[in-house]
């Protein structure tokens, strides 16, 4: 039997088990097995097979996932985020639109603090949605700002994905890390210009009302006392790379250290939050470590069958410049988020894309960047962006009991989403966005 042949059958089976509603790992373990059998011998082609991807989840690189969701779920349950939301809502005072460039800063800086998309989203939408509906905002800027910023845990560090990202493309977790710093601060930039545009073209779609502001002294003493202290934990995550001082693995798990003891300072480290955070860790652990076993089972089979090699060759064969071959390449991530979780999307799709963009000349730090970014614009691209529907589903009534509509959602979402395209033309235009960081530092 051909082996390109088996190699496309083991692809397409993995993807209609995922399309069928399979689980995951699930579906890669029996393609796997499956594929293994046939192209490599049998029981012992299964056993070898096994045994070599094994390797890959017994690096460690990997010992960052755990403890950036451990240290993300900590600071939720402690109670850590919502002192800062509170103290940014004080220091904004009385500027036009404030709780949502509030929702904008503080979802930016919890981007930095957990890794997680779901969980920023999840925080924003339950601390700000009902205080933005009592004060009168428009679905436009109560519910836009969140699902764009919800997001931006998938670009800056330490994220999750990016790590996830690294490990199976093999490339530099720390430079992907660090190269997601630039691009997302100046998507969140361009997030709070679309804020003051939308403000300045409908004042009554964020409306003005009586704010009582403290001293001044005292609004800086909320801000030492509740914002400043959470500094303590990025500059361990990401200021410990900067400087050299910690590898990615290390450097997470100073991050969770930071986070106990803020957490105990504050009186928010007691036998349910330690709980809570730690059965968080240890599932979302448990699940994304044997997805990376199965995907490396999958990427090797590919590589033994041909197929990889194959469709890389058949690519850079098409008459096309490099960059239309990324835009195909990134429309196809896009579409495929509309359909699929983000993890899948990167098992099925690393073992291709990366070998196409090395034979296209793109560097493979600032591809993932773009591979990030990509992602997240899947998860608000209608019509089956999954924050839309989490968005939809978990706003609370409005005040006069109407339930916000997909529609008014999608409709929010649109500017940010446009946003998200012009960091793209940004990082094509200039590579420097996302390669300078890590090149300065490296």
């Amino acid at each position: 039997m051909d082996p390109v042949f088996v190699g496309l059958v083991i692809f397409l089976v993995v993807l209609t088990m995922m399309l069928s509603g399979v689980p995951v790992a699930l579906a890669f373990l029996t393609a796997n097995m499956i594929g293994a059998w046939f192209l490599m011998g049998g029981l012992g082609g299964v056993i070898q097979l096994i045994d070599n991807s094994t390797n890959l989840i017994t690096t460690f690189t990997l010992v960052a996932i755990p403890m950036f969701v451990w240290m993300g779920a900590l600071l939720f349950h402690a109670g850590l985020a919502g002192r800062v939301f509170d103290a940014l809502d004080l220091l904004f005072g009385r500027i036009p639109g404030r709780l949502s460039y509030v929702t904008v800063v503080g979802g930016t800086a919890f981007s930095a603090l957990t890794g997680s998309t779901m969980a920023n989203t999840a925080m924003l939408g339950g601390l700000m949605v009902p205080e933005m509906q009592k004060r009168g905002y428009k679905t436009a800027l109560a519910i836009g700002p969140i699902i764009g910023t919800g997001g931006l845990a998938m670009i800056i560090p330490p994220s999750n994905l990016a790590v996830l990202t690294g490990s199976l493309a093999r490339v530099d977790i720390g430079a992907l890390l660090l190269a997601g710093l630039i691009p997302g601060l100046f998507l969140a930039v361009l997030y709070c210009a679309t804020i003051a545009i939308q403000v300045a073209r409908d004042p009554s779609a964020a409306p003005a009302y009586d704010v009582v502001l403290p001293p001044f002294l005292e609004r800086l003493k909320v801000f030492a006392v509740n914002v400043l202290p959470l500094g303590l934990v990025v500059f361990c995550v990401v200021g410990f790379i900067v400087l050299g001082i910690a590898t990615p693995s290390e450097a997470a798990a100073f991050g969770v250290l930071a986070s106990l003891i803020l957490a105990w300072i504050f009186g928010g480290l007691n036998k349910d939050s330690l709980t809570k955070s730690l059965e968080t860790a240890v599932s979302v652990t448990g699940m994304v470590f044997l997805l990376i076993f199965g995907s490396a089972a999958f990427s090797q089979l590919l590589a033994f069958s041909g197929a990889s090699q194959d469709v890389v060759a058949a690519a850079t064969a098409w008459e096309a410049p490099a960059y239309a071959k990324l835009m195909l390449m990134f429309l196809v991530l896009v579409v495929l988020g509309m359909f699929m979780d983000q993890i899948s999307i990167l098992l099925l799709t690393i073992p291709f894309f990366f070998p196409l963009a090395r034979a296209l000349g793109l560097d493979p730090i600032w591809f993932g960047i773009v591979v990030l970014l990509a992602m997240e614009m899947s998860l608000t691209t209608p019509p089956f962006g999954l924050l839309l529907f989490l968005m939809t589903g978990a706003t609370p009534p409005n005040p006069d009991g109407t339930r916000v509509t997909f529609q008014q959602v999608v409709s929010a979402a649109l500017p940010f989403l446009a946003c998200d395209l012009i960091l793209l033309v940004g990082l094509i235009v200039f590579p420097g966005l996302a390669l300078w960081l890590p090149r300065a530092i490296g």
